[in-house]
């Protein structure tokens, strides 16, 4: 049985009521809060492994929230799945860029939930390579789960990291976002391939400024991680 701990953030609590039944069931630790400021503060205290935010809520939305949980390095790292009522392909975009690793529209099924709940856990305890893995200054540490640029500790999410790690083990070759959805993400993925987009321009902005250029845009095909930092392409 897992014990890992989960904090639902819903307004309503018929609905973290439901949620939290389904994810006993499966061996999850769950934490409730029914707005944005206690949530805040259970993620702060509690360090919760996951958090299924709702999009919509009262005083401090759900978005704006992730925003915040992802600008301190103190909680930057947890994973986060957005619960929305809104299906339309700009708002889980808008999800993804404040912050998100998955969203999950309403109404769902229990069984679906823990299912995406499950993947984004594999995704930010990735497992594979155990040494660290240096390029020119920029050092990802696999054990202790750092990423550093000349000793300096880069501050990015569970989804850049991963992407990172399969990037610096297979430098030099193109991927299409498909293979990196299939490498990365897994096999029984529910994201379509403008996700990885979004986590490049992600994982761009960690790397900052020096080693941003190492992931480069490969014209038609799709990414590719270079360790030469000359004639890159960071588009």
């Amino acid at each position: 049985m897992s014990t890992r701990s989960i904090l639902i953030v819903d307004d309503e609590a018929a609905i973290r009521e439901v949620i939290a039944a389904a994810l006993e069931m499966a061996g999850y630790h769950t934490i409730e809060a029914a707005n944005g400021q206690d949530a805040h503060g259970l993620v702060v205290d509690q360090k919760p492994d996951l958090i299924l935010l709702d999009w919509m809520m009262p005083h401090v939305s759900g978005v704006e929230l992730a925003r915040r949980l992802k600008r301190d390095p103190l909680t930057a790292e947890i994973p986060i799945i957005m619960l929305t009522a809104k299906g339309e392909e700009d708002h889980k975009i808008a999800g993804l860029e404040a912050g998100a690793d998955d969203y999950i529209t309403k109404p769902f099924s229990p069984r679906e939930l823990v299912a995406r709940l499950k993947a984004v856990l594999r995704r930010s305890t990735p497992a594979g390579i155990d040494a660290p893995i240096d390029v020119n200054g920029l050092r990802l540490d696999p054990n202790s789960h750092r990423v550093t640029a000349h000793s300096a500790e880069l501050s990015m999410g569970p989804t850049e990291f991963r992407l990172l790690q399969f990037f610096m083990s297979h430098p030099e070759r193109a991927y299409t976002r498909s293979q990196l959805l299939d490498q990365v993400w897994g096999g029984n993925v529910y994201v379509d391939e403008r996700t990885v987009d979004v986590h490049i321009r992600r994982l761009r902005k960690a790397l900052g400024d020096e080693f941003k250029p190492l992931i480069q845009t490969v014209r038609g095909t799709g990414y590719r991680f270079s360790t030469k930092l000359t004639e890159m392409d960071s588009q």
